[in-house]
């Protein structure tokens, strides 16, 4: 089916088909266009292509193999690839649906009666009219004198007293079975319970976030990563696993985690999907002009194995630059350069629901932090060595960065040293220190710290097919013992001290110690084993079956990590020092809130 240029630019058209007669160029969807150049020093960064061919010549040329097309800077030769704007916008919808659970008001049911639009708890507008038989409030309008009543929490549950229960202990590493066997319940009752946790978690981190619109934040630090979730196979004859990504973001003063991410979509009817695609002969479009561009269909998986390209192993070395050298090689190997996550004959794709294509749900979360966030002065993003987190900060931050209110930085941290590899550097660190001290006597001990950053943005090194410049971090600590760091966005408007101290924030602590609390906290995420003779394929005996109890587990430990988990230092949580919380909440207050 072929459809007019007029037709196309419909905003919201759910389906933009491209004919062969218009732009190879993704139209921009719902005020998204993700296809510009990610230069950032050049003239045409965040400059967005014309539909026009003849007033693009002059930008933007198409280029690249059939399936993947990449967008061509005539200025300055960056070619990012193209991505369909229409799978962005769907994917952040999805990413913030939760948010939408505080939007319907309880109100008269009389869609003629003056208080219909007028919530409960505005004064003189309701009375208090006793209980239903279930509990649940009665009220009558002070109107029409129509009454109705607001359900609890646990409507229709027949036996409460566990919730509190299976709450804590799932977010405290006891296992599903033995939930079941300690507490005496069902399995069916335990899904049910978990469901409604999950529900009542979003219900309440969507009533706290909204109010990150108007906080007032002056630096934000986020620290941006992404975790891997194995999901064990549900059939011996077919051991393949599914692996899940989630993209997560952490604030790295106040450790307040504004989301994590996985790239799988279990509300989705996965068989009509197929089915529509097969239909409309979606395979045979170009990569981001397909209708279902952002997820992994069965056509997609099959490609994906026909083209697999084996990476290099990360070399196991101390020497940093030579491993940054090799993520480089390996990315730039890829057909789509921020396409990361293609599949393998060891892996499989979920039997229900759909997952996403992991760089879409990368470049929604980016788009998410920023919705989410309001009223920020100062942006400032750590993020591991990956193109498709650079490109998904360089677009949505587009505007904050040309305004010099942003400013990202690469940090890549060698994590397989032992205890006493990161002791040596701490020590070296140390002597190098000591020296300066004795030569300079007078100068502070933050004096020094800022000679010894300054004489390593002295010794750059020019790294990748960009020749993107880093620099060794001088002061090391137990986390990040070998650390080096790239300024992505860099620019002569800072002196030398300023961009020293700017590198010295340049941090995964928050976001490393995160994704380590899952892993020792909830059984079902622990880190699956591989085993000498399974061939790629690993099993954990404590972990999900299904890829949906990833995400609730994920959502739900954010919130017990925000708002209720107290840190030893100050004994505040996230929540409380970023400005959310005037205190640590309870696990009966999350879960009974309304």
């Amino acid at each position: 089916m072929l459809e007019t240029k007029k037709d196309l630019q419909g905003e919201n058209d759910s389906s933009p088909v491209l004919s062969s007669k218009t732009s190879k160029i993704p139209l921009a969807y719902k005020g998204i266009q993700y296809n510009f150049c990610k230069n950032h020093s050049c003239e045409n960064y965040g400059i967005e292509p014309s539909l026009n061919k003849k007033e693009r010549a002059g930008l933007y040329v198409s280029y690249g193999q059939k399936n993947y097309p990449l967008l061509k800077c005539n200025l300055c030769g960056e070619m990012p690839p193209l991505k369909s704007n229409q799978g962005i916008v769907e994917e952040i919808e999805r990413l913030s649906e939760y948010l939408n659970t505080n939007e319907s008001i309880v109100s008269c049911p009389d869609s003629l009666c003056i208080n219909h639009t007028i919530p409960v708890g505005t004064k003189k507008a309701y009375r208090s009219f006793g209980t239903t038989k279930a509990g649940a409030k009665r009220f009558q309008c002070s109107i029409c004198s129509k009454t109705f009543s607001i359900a609890k929490p646990t409507q229709y549950q027949h036996d409460t007293c566990h919730n509190i229960d299976i709450f804590k202990m799932l977010m405290n590493k006891v296992p599903l079975a033995r939930i079941v066997n300690m507490l005496d319940i069902s399995w069916e009752v335990l899904y049910n319970r978990i469901d409604f946790i999950h529900r009542q978690c979003l219900a309440f981190v969507a009533n706290r976030e909204i109010e990150l619109k108007t906080l007032p934040i002056d630096r934000l630090y986020l620290a941006i990563d992404r975790q891997d979730h194995t999901v064990n196979w549900s059939d011996r004859k077919d051991k393949r696993n599914i692996t899940l990504s989630a993209v997560c973001s952490s604030d790295n003063k106040t450790s307040y985690v504004f989301g994590i991410h996985p790239n799988f979509d279990y509300k989705i009817d996965k068989l009509s999907i197929e089915a529509d695609a097969v239909a409309i002969q979606d395979e045979l479009l170009p990569e981001p002009l397909k209708k279902y561009s952002r997820l992994w269909l069965e056509a997609d998986y099959e490609k994906s194995l026909a083209k697999k390209i084996k990476e290099k192993d990360r070399l196991n070395t101390t020497n940093l630059n030579i491993s940054i050298q090799s993520t480089y090689d390996n990315a730039a190997q890829r057909e789509d350069i921020e396409a990361f996550d293609d599949k393998t004959k060891t892996e499989k794709l979920p039997s229900y629901g759909l997952q996403v294509k992991a760089e879409y749900t990368m470049i929604a979360h980016l788009y998410f932090i920023k919705n989410l966030c309001g009223n920020v002065s100062k942006w400032r993003f750590f993020m591991d060595q990956e193109p498709g987190i650079r490109s998904a900060c360089l677009t949505a931050f587009k505007d904050e960065i040309k305004a010099r209110n942003a400013e990202a930085f690469y940090v890549s941290i060698e994590k397989e040293l032992t205890i006493d590899e990161k002791r040596q550097f701490k020590a070296r660190a140390k002597k190098r220190f000591n020296e300066i001290q004795d030569s300079k006597p007078l100068l502070s001990e933050d004096e020094i710290k800022l000679e010894m950053l300054k004489e390593e943005i002295e010794r750059v090194s020019e790294l990748g097919k960009f020749k993107d410049r880093w620099v060794q971090h001088p002061l090391p600590s137990m986390s990040e013992a070998n650390k080096a760091m790239c300024w992505l966005t860099e620019h002569d408007e800072y002196d030398l001290t300023h961009q020293a101290w700017l590198y010295n924030k340049a941090s995964l602590h928050s976001v490393d110690s995160f994704f380590e609390k899952i892993r020792r906290r909830v059984a079902m995420l622990e880190r699956p084993i591989h085993s000498a003779s399974s061939a790629g394929r690993t099993w954990h005996g404590y972990g999900a079956y299904n890829p949906a109890m990833v995400t609730k587990m994920l959502e739900i430990f954010r919130v017990v990590h925000n708002y209720i988990d107290i840190s030893k230092t100050d004994k505040k949580t996230p929540a409380m020092r970023l400005g959310l919380a005037k205190a640590p909440l309870s696990y009966k207050t999350v879960l009974y809130f309304k």
